[in-house]
């Protein structure tokens, strides 16, 4: 008899809110001027008028073990170094120009891609959103509502040639918005990278949107990164270039403080940052200490990708 184990974020049906109540509560909402979250103060979000498509149908498939974070504190507290190293730094963001955003394609591939953001997403697919739990690697969490496209599918359509190996993903570089960009001894612009079998797995997605709604400038609009059993930071924000190698990227913290920043960044509480335990996590908002899940919680779904690799320290650093 073939027994069929629960995935990690599985979560039986009578708990999750049903998706015509869901959009039900937003569309009433919407329509009385109050936002998802009314009484809690939130901020204007500062979010892109380019991309359409939200509140996008939800994905029942990815579901969460604890509540969803107060989207004011998701929106409010976040990192983005361009801005400043400052947790508080939504108010900066609003310098970002979002619309129009072009996205160049290249590298090894069958032809290199100019194509608006807007424009990019509609060749994609139709987005979706997915509930994922967010881990930072300075040992806070979130749980969130992202809104975008399976990463995959940009695999796909970029058509890369037999050699590519990696993906590089770099965000703008604009000193004249972005003071954190006038540091001269920071290795500007932002990269990260991801392999191709990576990117081409079921969890990542190219999102463009939170809370069911266009992405905030400060949370990375008009498109980011989600690879949420990684630490945040390998989550690039504002993406601008996407550039498909056979060489293993160097991201802008490994190259920034390589001792502590590798490449891999995969979530264990049993391997400590250099400074820090990672053993627990405080989630975001109640201010609750939890334990940290191996690749934060989603290790059935992307453990085997490591299968084959020494599982040491630089795997999760």
């Amino acid at each position: 008899m073939l027994i069929k184990q629960k995935p990690s974020w599985y979560m039986p049906e009578h708990l999750a809110t049903p998706e015509d109540v869901y959009f039900n509560r937003r569309q009433i909402l919407g329509a009385m001027g109050i936002g998802a979250a009314a009484g809690v103060g939130i901020v204007p979000s500062l979010a892109s008028a380019a991309i359409e498509g939200f509140p996008a149908p939800r994905n029942a498939k990815y579901t969460l073990d604890r509540a969803i974070t107060d989207e004011e504190e998701a929106t409010t507290y976040t990192n983005f170094y361009e801005f400043g190293s400052s947790k508080n730094i939504w108010r900066w963001a609003k310098r970002l120009k979002t619309d129009p955003w072009e996205v160049v394609i290249d590298g090894m591939v069958e032809e290199d891609i100019t194509i608006q953001a807007d424009a990019l997403i509609r060749k994609l697919g139709d987005q979706e959103e997915r509930l994922y739990r967010h881990r930072c690697v300075e040992a806070w969490a979130m749980a969130v509502p992202w809104t975008g496209v399976p990463l995959a599918n940009l695999v796909k359509f970029a058509k890369p040639t037999a050699g590519a190996k990696y993906m590089q993903f770099e965000t703008f570089l604009n000193p004249d918005i972005a003071p954190g960009q006038r540091a001269s001894w920071s290795p500007w612009p932002y990269t990260e990278g991801l392999t191709i079998e990576e990117a081409s797995s079921t969890l990542p997605l190219l999102a463009t949107g939170l809370y069911g709604k266009a992405m905030p400038n400060q949370n990375g609009a008009p498109i980011r990164l989600v690879v949420p059993w990684k630490y945040g930071f390998k989550c690039i924000k504002s993406i601008v270039r996407i550039t498909f190698t056979d060489k293993q990227p160097v991201s802008y913290w490994q190259e920034l403080q390589g001792r502590e920043y590798g490449f891999w960044a995969n979530v264990n509480p049993d391997v400590p940052h250099p400074r820090w335990s990672q053993a627990t996590e405080r989630l975001l908002g109640t201010g609750e200490r939890v334990p940290t899940q191996l690749y934060n919680g989603y290790a059935e779904e992307c453990a085997h990708l490591y299968a084959n690799m020494p599982q040491d320290r630089t795997l999760f650093f």
